[in-house]
């Protein structure tokens, strides 16, 4: 499990922190969606913006449930959050990749990546049904292959692995090599490859 400072998280991201606590724990849990929270002290909420959400309209309630870290893309104007630590970036998904590159960079164990249209969760569990008896294996939650899941896999890396079984999806040109740049894979596995993900 991974585990920073809000100071060292904020050197990860490049962002500027607005420090009200001076409780500032260990952060070993990111959240980005608030109906999950599950160790307040110890979170970081991740305010993500979509065509259909804005994470930063959750940051109320998550402060009053005790969380006191935010990485954020504005800082709340109109309620009290004196308690609050801020990491403010332009972008928020961006950060939080440069947060779990980072992360991955201090890890020099093997990293298998696997990518493809169709059947790379079946794959990542086949692979670790299979070598889980001789590596102490992290791997990708689920299907977490976006943009966003990855970096919430890489997140999972720990002293304890040496090995890891990461997945990667695409739904736009270019997202690719910017996975492999967070991943940075030491051997890669190519599911199916339909027609829809030729082009990119």
């Amino acid at each position: 499990m991974a585990r920073y400072s809000i100071d060292q998280l904020s050197k990860m991201a490049n962002a500027d922190l607005h420090s009200g606590s001076t409780l500032c724990k260990t952060i070993s849990y990111l959240l980005y969606d608030s109906r999950k929270l599950s160790h307040p002290p110890e979170t970081l909420f991740i305010a993500l913006k979509s065509s259909r959400n804005d994470g930063h309209k959750y940051i109320s309630s998550l402060y009053a449930n005790g969380v006191r870290n935010f990485l954020v893309e504005t800082i709340p104007n109109d309620i009290n959050l004196e308690e609050a630590n801020f990491l403010v970036v332009k972008n928020t998904l961006k950060a939080l990749q440069e947060i779990a590159a980072k992360h991955r960079s201090s890890f020099h164990f093997p990293i298998v990546g696997i990518t493809g249209s169709n059947g790379k969760t079946i794959v990542k569990e086949w692979l670790y049904s299979l070598l889980q008896p001789d590596f102490n294996i992290a791997r990708s939650p689920k299907s977490f292959n976006s943009q966003l899941g990855t970096a919430l896999s890489l997140w999972n890396l720990g002293p304890d692995h040496n090995l890891a079984i990461i997945e990667a999806g695409i739904s736009q040109p270019g997202e690719m090599q910017h996975l492999q740049r967070l991943i940075q894979p030491t051997a890669g596995v190519c599911t199916y490859g339909g027609r829809g993900h030729a082009e990119r």
